[in-house]
C-alpha cells in the first residue's frame, strides 16, 4: 500500500499531463480521510473509486485547463495534510539541564524547574565529621589527636520565622529555591518596567536617576514627592511585606501564599496544573534575570538602554529601524 502523499503526487501528475495533452480531465479521488488511512491502494485511486466527477474542460481552453488543474491539485493537497492527524513524540527520559549528565543525588526532579543544575554542589546537604577529644595528659611525651568517630548529615532545612535569618541552613535547597524564585518575580517586573518606561517615556533605565533627581515622575506625571521620600516609602512597604512574609514557617506558603495574590484560582484545585504554572514562573524568571543582566552588560559597553543598545545593534543591517525602535538613539 501507498501513502496518501504518494497517491495525490500521482494523480497530481495525471492531472497536469490530463491537461496539457488537451484530454478531458479525470474524477476527483476519493475523500482524503480515506487517503489518510492508507488502507486503499494507488490504483484504485486513480481508476475507479471516486465521489464525484469534475466537468469536462475543453482542449481548445489551453492554459486554462492547466490553471484549474492546479488549482485542483493545490485542493487536494490541502485537504489530505489536514485530514492527516500530526503526531509528536513525547520525551520520556529525565529533562536535564544538560544532555549526557547525571542528576545529583540531592536533585530528585520534585521541585518545579529541576533540571538537575548544581554544578558547584552548593545545595548539597552538609556533612558533619564527629571526631573524639585530644589527649591532653601533661606526663606523657606525645599526645595523640582525637580520631573521627563518626559522620552525620545536617538535619532537614526548617524554616525559624525569624525576621533576618529565617531558614536553619543558609546553605539549603529550599533557601536557594526561595531566592530564586524571589529575584525571578523582581527581575520579570524590572524587565518590563524597563521596556515599558523607555518606550512611554523615552528615557532610558540608565539615565532615569538623574532625570528623577530633577523632580520624581512616572510615565511623563509629575509626583509631588522628593527621591528621598520615595526612598523612605520604598523601604517602609518593600521592607514591611518582606519581614511580615519571613514570619511565616511553611515553606510552601513563604513563596506561594495564595489567597488574594491567586485571585481567579488558577493554582488550586489541580495540583497538576499548578506544578505546571509554577514551572512556567521559574522558566519566565530565569530568562527575566538573564535579561536584566544582558542590559546591564549593554548599558556599561555602550551607554545605552535597552532600546538604545537594540536600535543601535539593528543600524549596523537596518538603518531605518534603528530610528523606529528609537529615535533619540546615538549611532
Amino acid at each position: 500500500m501507498l501513502k496518501s502523499s504518494t497517491v495525490l503526487q500521482l494523480y497530481s501528475l495525471d492531472l497536469v499531463e490530463r491537461a496539457r495533452s488537451g484530454r478531458t480531465l479525470g474524477p476527483a479521488p476519493i475523500a482524503c480521510s480515506t487517503l489518510a488511512e492508507h488502507k486503499v491502494d494507488a490504483m484504485a485511486h486513480l481508476s475507479g473509486s471516486f465521489l464525484g466527477r469534475t466537468a469536462g474542460l475543453a482542449p481548445q481552453n489551453g492554459g486554462k485547463t492547466v490553471m484549474a488543474a492546479t488549482k485542483i491539485v493545490k485542493k487536494a493537497q490541502k485537504a489530505a495534510k489536514s485530514a492527516v492527524p500530526r503526531t509528536f513524540k513525547k520525551f520520556d527520559g529525565d529533562a536535564l539541564w544538560l544532555p549526557n549528565t547525571e542528576r545529583p543525588a540531592w536533585l530528585d526532579g520534585s521541585l518545579p524547574g529541576d533540571r538537575g543544575f548544581d554544578p558547584l554542589g552548593l545545595a548539597k546537604p552538609a556533612e558533619y565529621l564527629q571526631v573524639d577529644i585530644d589527649q591532653n595528659d601533661q606526663n606523657k611525651s606525645v599526645n595523640k589527636a582525637g580520631s573521627i568517630v563518626g559522620a552525620y548529615s545536617s538535619p532537614k532545612v526548617e524554616a525559624t520565622g525569624a525576621a533576618l535569618s529565617p531558614y536553619s541552613e543558609v546553605f539549603g535547597l529550599q533557601r536557594f529555591r526561595e531566592t530564586e524564585l524571589i529575584h525571578g518575580r523582581w527581575a520579570m517586573l524590572a524587565t518590563l518596567g524597563v521596556i515599558i518606561g523607555e518606550a512611554s517615556t523615552g528615557i532610558s533605565w540608565v539615565d532615569a536617576g538623574k532625570v528623577e533627581l530633577d523632580g520624581s515622575q512616572y510615565l511623563g506625571f509629575n509626583l509631588p514627592f522628593s527621591i528621598s521620600q520615595l526612598i523612605w516609602i520604598e523601604v517602609l512597604l518593600v521592607g514591611g511585606a518582606e519581614i511580615y512574609r519571613n514570619r511565616s514557617t511553611d515553606l510552601q506558603e513563604r513563596i506561594y501564599p495564595g489567597g488574594y495574590f491567586d485571585p481567579l484560582g488558577l493554582a488550586s484545585g489541580d495540583d497538576n496544573r499548578a506544578f505546571k504554572l509554577k514551572e512556567a514562573e521559574l522558566k519566565h524568571g530565569r530568562l527575566a534575570m538573564v535579561a536584566f543582566l544582558g542590559f546591564g552588560v549593554q548599558a556599561l559597553s555602550t551607554g545605552q538602554g535597552a532600546l538604545g543598545s537594540l536600535a543601535k545593534f539593528a543600524s549596523s543591517f537596518a538603518p531605518e529601524l534603528a530610528e523606529k525602535i528609537d529615535p533619540n538613539v546615538q549611532l
